[in-house]
């Protein structure tokens, strides 16, 4: 017994892994975590190195490292859903989405490598965003980006199907807002003294509420053809 624990520690079986051993490891189980991803939803690699998905994407937190995508995505048919991850960049985010892109409740501080056409909703509320540039110049559903640090709609779709809704920012302009809604628009609770900017057209409601100015119907509908009611 003596001879084979000798004989063992002269292995230097019980030696702890050295930091090379460890990030192998490492990648080694990210590997793993990415090959288990692409199984799971059945994705297929393009030419570019970008994986393509027919279904909906529910989960992305086996692939997130250091505030990334692991992997680069390319088309995704159905929904994708990459909220509540810590994400500050979406770097390697598909280009298309024929569904919904939600990207909520992240560290996000730019829109930037954001798919550039989404079939459905977008949303981007609580993150820190600064800016909306980097989003899609045209969402078929809902555009959401309330509850960040905006002072600006510089950079939003130029076409929402939809409704829109930046409130609870920082805006002190609507310059950069869609000129098309389809649904409501919603601008309260931000720090506006001017509609100057804001939506050509509103299919549904128009809300102003609890902003830096009082505004009245007037001052809306000097800016906005609104068909809905106006709720200032």
């Amino acid at each position: 017994m003596k001879k084979l624990l000798e004989s063992l520690l002269e292995q230097d079986i019980f030696k702890p892994p050295t930091e090379e051993e460890l990030e192998q490891r490492r990648k080694e189980f990210e590997q793993r975590e990415i090959e288990k991803f692409v199984k799971e939803y059945n994705g297929k690699l393009s030419s570019d190195g970008s994986y393509d998905f027919d279904e909906d994407i529910k989960d992305v937190s086996s692939i997130i490292k250091d505030g990334k995508f692991a992997i680069k995505f390319g088309k995704v048919k159905g929904d994708f859903n990459c909220s509540d991850n810590n994400l500050t960049s979406l770097e390697g985010a598909p280009k298309y989405v024929g569904g919904s892109f939600e990207c909520y409740y992240n560290k996000l501080t730019s829109l930037e490598e954001a798919p550039k056409y989404v079939g459905g909703d977008f949303s981007c509320s609580y993150n820190r965003l600064t800016s909306l540039e980097g989003s899609p110049e045209r969402v078929e559903g809902d555009f959401y980006c309330r509850y960040n640090n905006l002072t600006s709609l510089e950079g939003a779709p130029k076409y929402v199907g939809g409704s829109f809704s930046c409130s609870h920012n920082k805006l002190t302009s609507l310059e950069g807002a869609p000129k098309y809604v389809g649904g409501n628009f919603k601008c309260n609770n931000n720090q506006l003294t001017s509609l100057e900017g804001g939506p050509e057209y509103v299919g549904v409601h128009f809300g102003c509420r609890r902003n830096k100015k009082k505004f009245t119907e007037e001052d809306v509908k000097k800016v906005s053809d609104v068909k809905g009611v106006i709720f200032v």
